[in-house]
């Protein structure tokens, strides 16, 4: 059984999510596939810096996880927020934080118009 996170952990995350370059960060990461820094910068057209600040900042309120690869660091969704899809074949389509639940969208990211 899932333990609800106290209000002080909510809104850690609720935080860390409420900024659109962060979503779209989540957006990208959704698939499962662990990403370094320059990839998702690149793919979002993020300067390098921005992307790395938020990463951390996900990072920190433990909704992404990072792994050293030889001289890169991966950063992938953290698995205990993370929701089977509903389809097979399908990405990701719920964060759940326990105290909320965050619905991601049909498109990818890096296919969006709203830049």
């Amino acid at each position: 059984m899932k333990r609800t996170p106290s209000s002080a952990q909510c809104s850690k995350l609720l935080k860390a999510v409420a900024d659109p370059e962060r979503l779209r960060i989540i957006e990208l990461l959704r698939d499962g596939a662990a990403r370094p820094v320059t990839e998702i910068a690149t793919e979002l057209r993020l300067p390098m810096q921005n992307a790395s600040h938020h990463l951390k900042l996900l990072r920190t309120a433990g909704i992404v996880t990072a792994a050293k690869a030889g001289r890169f660091v991966r950063y992938a969704l953290a698995a205990k927020y993370a929701s089977k899809p509903t389809a097979p074949g399908r990405s990701l389509d719920v964060l759940d934080f326990g105290c909320c639940r965050l619905e991601l969208g049909d498109r990818p990211a890096a296919s969006r118009d709203d830049r």
